[in-house]
């Protein structure tokens, strides 16, 4: 067996790997992909309550409406689109807005969409489970970094070394 030498994922790579098995469902790929996950995932301190649920997450099948949604947000990434979302707020109001997606990540338990809202006029970060519709638009999007907008990325401690098992907290990022 050839040797391989193990890097870090940085942020942006593991948003990407998460919104790819989104789409995979629960087929024979999706067990493959989401067990590669965990062995990328092995270098981590699954000691740590935050990167152990989330780790959980990434390796469970999205449910069939989830799924749909994320597959019609990644598109819209992809195709560099604004994407119109019904939401329902922490508050159970439901809201209408363009959003320009930038990416899809899980942080704990849940799924998120992160984008800049249009009607916010700042970057949010939408959990999938209370997004209730995606529908495309043929409105362009801006070009957005996804590293200045994951708002669920290590902070190090001053002094040490940052990215994901460096020992930092989770903080939301504030655009």
């Amino acid at each position: 067996m050839a040797n391989v030498t193990r890097h870090s994922l940085t942020a942006e790579e593991l948003a990407a790997l998460a919104l790819s098995l989104a789409h995979l469902g629960a087929g024979p790929q999706s067990v493959t992909a989401r067990r590669g996950l965990r062995h990328a995932f092995a270098h981590l301190d699954l000691n740590d309550d935050v990167i152990a649920t989330t780790l959980q997450t990434l390796t469970t099948p999205l449910p069939t409406d989830v799924a749909r949604r994320a597959r019609a947000v990644a598109n819209a990434i992809t195709a560099r689109l604004v994407v119109r979302i019904q939401y329902h707020d922490a508050d159970g109001r439901l809201t209408v807005r363009d959003v320009e997606p930038v990416t899809c990540l899980v942080h704990g338990e849940f799924w998120y969409l992160v984008g800049w809202c249009r009607m916010r006029r700042g970057i949010r970060a939408f959990r999938f489970d209370r997004i209730v519709a995606v529908e495309p638009t043929d409105l362009p999007s801006r070009p957005h970094l996804p590293q200045r907008y994951l708002p669920f990325q290590r902070r190090a401690r001053p002094g040490a070394a940052s990215g994901p098992g460096s020992g930092g907290d989770f903080t939301p990022a504030v655009a």
